[in-house]
């Protein structure tokens, strides 16, 4: 499950992308530096872990993870094959959702694509294309199954007239994501992977004086996304660089506080990354390690069970699962089971975020 940056040329994707992976992607002020996608293997921040550390005292501590992609700066006619238009709509449909970066500081010394800094028109721009697009790929998806509607059949018809229908919405300028579907139309409009439809997440690339005070522009971003039903996070992609510059805990929380903030805007931008990828965590708490389990939301017990080993899937006999509020209450897995808050489940149980879990197999 991967999340790809997208954006203009020049709008800060690379320098955010370094902050969030440490990968050391090249920045350069000048378009396509990016290129080739780079991919980073992120850390999710979870304080939980810290909690669960201090409680277990384990040899190792692992965090979950997520995927994220820097992908090379979309410029106008990209639906087209313009600049690297081809390479960057093939590798915006690999990822499963996307991260906007909308330049919303002035810099004379950065130049704009553009030409000025406007958020609202560059989000156009790349939606634009982006529509262009998927219109190409509904429009041969509806051709081909116009001709399945003859046989009469009510599931041919059916997919005919959704197709129609959110071909004719998206070329009215809509994302795909905005499209009310339901359990008939869902599956339709899915197995066509459209670009538009994927989940998305706004982020302002603000300057130092805006952290605080904020600007206009975030602002005119927010109401667009609202519109949208997307999220917005505002954060300086070099001021993120200079905080992963220092070399320890103590200079990084000590620049944090000048600034007025209590976590870098990295790390939030993660969690929410993972929630747009509609993940989330469960642990396994041992005196040999601490860690943390990447799963999709709504996963059963043996399904969870396999991310750790396949054969833990295949011989699943059951799970013995303990809250993490009820693991911090008590202090350990001895005294929550004295306490009865230890329970066991089969294979339907739907695993919760932060279940502790202990998984019994045979093969």
């Amino acid at each position: 499950m991967k999340c790809g940056i997208v954006g203009l040329p020049n709008v800060g994707k690379s320098t955010l992308f370094n902050c969030l992976s440490n990968a050391k992607a090249q920045s350069a002020n000048y378009p396509f530096c990016t290129i080739e996608p780079n991919l980073g293997t992120v850390s999710v921040p979870d304080p939980r872990l810290n909690v669960l550390e201090s409680l277990v005292k384990p040899e190792r501590v692992l965090p979950a993870v997520v995927e994220i992609v820097d992908i090379a700066g979309l410029v106008k006619g990209a639906s087209k094959g313009e600049g690297l238009g081809n390479q960057f709509l093939a590798n915006i449909r690999e990822c499963e959702a996307i991260i906007h970066v909308l330049r919303c500081f002035e810099n004379g010394n950065i130049v704009h694509v553009e030409g000025s800094v406007d958020p609202i028109r560059d989000k156009e721009i790349i939606d634009i294309e982006l529509q262009l697009k998927d219109i190409e790929t509904l429009t041969k998806a509806a051709e081909k199954a116009k001709k399945f509607i003859k046989s009469g059949k009510k599931e041919d018809i059916q997919k005919y007239e959704t197709l129609k229908s959110i071909l004719e919405f998206v070329e009215s300028g809509r994302n795909a994501r905005e499209f009310e579907t339901d359990d008939l139309t869902k599956p339709i409009i899915d197995e066509i992977h459209l670009l538009t439809k994927k989940p998305i997440l706004y982020v302002c690339n603000i300057d130092e004086n805006s952290i605080k005070a904020g600007n206009p522009w975030i602002e005119k971003v927010e109401e667009m996304a609202k519109k949208e039903g997307a999220e917005v996070i505002a954060l300086a992609a070099q001021i993120e660089a200079d905080i992963n510059e220092l070399e320890t805990y103590e200079e990084r929380q000590l620049f944090l506080d000048e600034l007025g903030l209590e976590e870098p805007g990295v790390n939030r931008l993660i969690r929410k990354a993972y929630e747009l990828l509609k993940l989330q965590t469960y642990f396994t708490a041992g005196v040999k390690e601490v860690r943390a389990w990447t799963i999709e939301k709504g996963w059963t017990a043996p399904q969870a069970a396999g991310v750790i080993h396949t054969d833990f899937e295949k011989g699943f006999i059951r799970a013995e699962v303990i809250k993490y509020d009820d693991f911090v209450n008590y202090g350990s897995e001895a005294k929550v089971k004295e306490a009865g808050k230890l329970s066991v489940e089969g294979k339907e149980y739907v695993v919760q975020d932060g279940d502790i879990i202990h998984f019994r197999f045979n093969v």
